[in-house]
């Protein structure tokens, strides 16, 4: 399962290459988690989305103006990551210590054949 936690938004009070609203736009940092049964992990990239609430559009950086990339910039700093972890979770660590048990107690077996 993989999850998105947004990292940051930012109202913007630029033009909307679209519909030319001045109060529209918005910035949203998303970073994506994958979640399996025996560890999480996140995903070292930062997906950016910049979205018009008046024209409901979608603005590519292709249509980006100068104005909209340098406030881009300055907010893609705020957007802090979370670092690229991966946490185990109990089950793995159950399984880590079966396998420690198992091969103890096959050592100790082959040890006391001899």
């Amino acid at each position: 399962m993989i999850t998105r936690h947004v990292l940051h938004t930012a109202r913007l009070n630029n033009n909307c290459p679209e519909c030319y609203d001045t109060d529209g736009l918005e910035f949203t940092f998303t970073q994506e988690e994958k979640h399996t049964k025996l560890y999480t992990q996140a995903n070292k990239e930062i997906d950016e989305k910049l979205y018009c609430h008046t024209c409901k559009n979608t603005i590519y950086p292709v249509n980006w103006d100068e104005d909209i990339e340098r406030v881009y910039q300055y907010h893609k700093k705020q957007a802090h990551p979370n670092t690229n972890y991966l946490k185990l979770k109990p089950l793995t660590y159950g399984l880590i210590l079966f396998g420690i048990v198992i091969i103890g107690a096959a050592t100790f077996l082959l040890l006391n054949q001899i």
